[in-house]
């Protein structure tokens, strides 16, 4: 079954999850042929090791802690802070709480 992503004009819930984030995924949100956004779900102890995204991203912590490491340190971001990446930039992410987090990507298409 296809995931139903947001359309142009429609809303989408950024609300933080709080209790059911034990029980709940990541989800894209909406994808397009230039934009990717999506709602990470970090249960506390998770992480993601360094990987790194084609296009410049922005991650905004709406609930709980996240440490991200990238350009050589490491930076704790809470709820309402917002990181920009650039285009590949290797970067890591560890929930030291329960956390998740708004990304957003844009998607570079190759040169033609």
């Amino acid at each position: 079954m296809a995931t139903k992503h947001a359309s142009s004009g429609e809303l989408i819930d950024l609300r933080p999850l709080g209790a059911p984030l034990d029980d709940s995924q990541s989800t894209t949100l909406l994808r397009d042929e230039q934009l990717k956004v999506m709602r990470l779900v970090m249960p506390a102890g998770k992480e993601l090791h360094d990987h790194a995204v084609e296009g410049p991203i922005t991650m905004q912590c709406l609930e709980g802690v996240i440490e991200v490491t990238a350009h050589g340190s490491s930076k704790t971001m809470h709820a309402g802070d917002l990181m920009y990446l650039g285009s590949k930039v290797p970067h890591s992410l560890r929930a030291t709480e329960d956390a998740s987090i708004l990304v957003t990507i844009v998607v570079e298409r190759p040169a033609t």
